[in-house]
């Protein structure tokens, strides 16, 4: 069979032709992608770089419009609009995410998550801690939990907040012994705000076995039983606060006084008081001493008030030297009263407690800063002593 030449002349130009409407195709279909790609999305996060906020707002604001279907867009939105304050908008970015039925369940935990972000940053407390629990379970479960145990802190909910530290616990999120001791410690107070003492010293006997080196549990459950008449049992709760976690016994001082005149162990307690002070001084210990020894009952001979001179021989204290010439006869003793007074003034500020977190000082000691909200991040010591 003869072969016929003239198919090839007729064939190689129409290969050609359709390879050149194929390569035509294919850089018209690269242009019409090139066209649809969010030009604006690129626009907007050279204005975020440039730190433009507003520039950049719009011009994702023009990239979602133009193509509304793309999450991503969305969120870049949202949190810029939460970083502005417009938190309403911002709910308005995350709920629209949530109504989409095509969202992956990864980018819903995610919408969720921004979500309670702007209920959080809004005010809204209640609305937030409905949305971060719909987070358990997801990728956000433990920050969702840390910002649930922030929002039962603010607002007082101990026994809320005892829940998720124990959740945490559990799940190896953390340790949470001794904030879970705090709360059942915050729940003991209100019961026994309300004359429920039994039920507080449940509380507390639990807080202890949980964290038995955070001294505040036994100090409180020794303050509960000596209320319940139990001073014997308040005074081997206050032994064993000594002997696990001496660092607290400064707070534990004054109440120690009292159970120790309950019980008539006031020999004991004055040892138990001078051992702690000679291995860590301390102005509360110090006061201490001097009301022991200056009761009616002290055998200590001498002038009680000689434990501030002792104290200065090691310390140089502006506190301790304030007391101790309170009690001193001066030359010129009509000047006395101002002198006391400009030293007292003076020294007022050094007997304060100051958080080691944030440096907020109050008078009182805080198991939870009023400022920053931190746990046990205030000292057992005056700012004098740090």
């Amino acid at each position: 069979m003869d072969f016929d030449l003239s198919w090839i002349l007729l064939g190689l130009p129409l290969a050609f032709v359709l390879g050149w409407l194929a390569s035509r195709m294919d850089l018209r279909q690269v242009r019409q992608d090139n066209r649809q790609a969010p030009k604006a999305y690129f626009k907007g996060l050279n204005f975020l770089l440039n730190e433009q906020q507003d520039k950049a707002i719009d011009a994702f604001i023009e990239a979602v419009q133009n193509d509304p279907e793309t999450a991503d867009l969305h969120f870049a939105l949202g949190n810029l609009f939460r970083r502005r304050g417009e938190y309403h908008r911002a709910v308005r970015v995350h709920e629209h995410l949530l109504s989409r039925a095509d969202l992956s369940r990864e980018d819903r935990d995610r919408a969720q998550h921004g979500l309670a972000q702007d209920f959080l940053k809004a005010g809204l407390l209640d609305r937030a801690e409905e949305a971060l629990r719909r987070l358990e379970g997801s990728a956000y479960e433990a920050e969702a939990r840390l910002a649930l145990l922030a929002i039962y802190e603010r607002s007082r909910d101990w026994a809320q907040a005892a829940e998720i530290a124990r959740r945490m616990q559990t799940a190896n999120q953390g340790d949470f012994s001794g904030r879970l001791a705090h709360y059942l410690c915050e729940q003991a107070n209100e019961q026994a705000s309300h004359a429920q003492l039994d039920v507080a010293s449940q509380l507390l006997h639990e807080a202890v076995r949980i964290a038995p080196q955070t001294p505040r549990p036994r100090i409180e459950l020794a303050r509960i039983q000596h209320r319940l008449n139990q001073s014997q049992d308040a005074w081997n709760t206050l032994q064993d606060l000594a002997q696990t976690t001496p660092q607290g016994l400064p707070l534990a001082a004054p109440l120690m006084l009292e159970v120790a005149a309950a019980t008539g162990q006031q020999a004991a307690a004055e040892q138990l008081l001078r051992s702690r002070y000679a291995q860590m001084p301390s102005l509360d210990l110090l006061d201490a001493l001097v009301t022991l020894n200056t009761a009616p009952a002290a055998s200590a001979s001498g002038d009680s008030r000689d434990w501030y001179v002792q104290h200065l021989s090691k310390e140089p204290s502006l506190v301790a030297a304030t007391k101790w010439l309170a009690g001193e006869t001066l030359e010129h003793e009509e000047h006395h009263p101002a002198i006391q007074k400009a030293l007292e003034h003076a020294s007022k500020p050094l007997s304060r407690y100051r958080c080691a977190a944030c440096g907020f000082e109050a008078r009182q000691h805080f198991w939870h800063c009023p400022g920053c909200q931190s746990w046990d991040s205030y000292p057992a010591r005056r700012v004098e002593e740090l």
